[in-house]
């Protein structure tokens, strides 16, 4: 499976906003779009006047990078919103957030998506009482996701039960235990990514 390999710093500045793609870096001076706030690349300093059509690519290359997904899984997705009842950018961006390592995320287990993704793929988290290791698995509502047993004595973990963690609306989160439970499927209002999911849409069905 092909996978980003290059500096995560380099698809912020290409966006022109914070994608938090390295956790606690991009919160700290030490941010690449604090020192250098202008696209990456011989030309990142020109200003460029966007197409409608540059508008709606960058919008969707924006929302793969949040949420480090790539291509084909993407419109993979896409087709699949489309399929669905209801309004077909929001069904897509619902579908994003249902991810497992999007939950541990927002859970507060990790510090970035990528971390999450690691941390799953590395099966240190179970599903329902069940180990699990695919970061794509989508969540219902009523789910549990938990560290492993074994893996809660390690230092990662135990820095995350001495932490005040808030997570949204739709789970809960109990640091003691490092266990989440999906209360109710998010919805759009409740996903604060800012995204605009209407421009991916427009992309798609030209």
């Amino acid at each position: 499976m092909a996978r980003y390999t290059c500096a995560n710093c380099r698809l912020c500045r290409r966006e022109g906003q914070k994608l938090f793609l390295k956790g606690d870096r991009c919160y700290s001076a030490k941010c690449a779009l604090e020192r250098k706030n202008y696209a990456p690349g011989q030309h990142g300093q020109m200003r460029k006047k966007n197409s409608e059509y540059g508008l709606q690519l960058r919008e969707k290359q924006k929302a793969k990078r949040f949420y480090g997904i790539q291509e084909t899984q993407f419109r993979n997705m896409y087709e699949e919103a489309a399929r669905a009842k209801g309004i077909t950018g929001e069904n897509l961006l619902i579908a994003l957030e249902r991810r497992l390592d999007n939950v541990v995320y927002r859970l507060g287990f990790a510090a970035s998506r990528k971390e999450a993704r690691q941390l799953v793929v590395h099966g240190h988290f179970t599903l329902n009482g069940k180990k699990v290791n695919s970061p794509a698995i989508q969540i219902k509502s009523g789910d549990v996701v938990a560290v492993k047993q074994k893996s809660q004595s390690s230092p990662k973990f135990k820095e995350i039960k001495e932490m005040q963690i808030t997570v949204p609306a739709w789970m809960t989160v109990d640091v003691d235990k490092l266990e989440g439970k999906i209360v109710s499927l998010p919805t759009r209002a409740e996903i604060d990514t800012p995204i605009a999911e209407h421009l991916i849409v427009e992309l798609y069905s030209k």
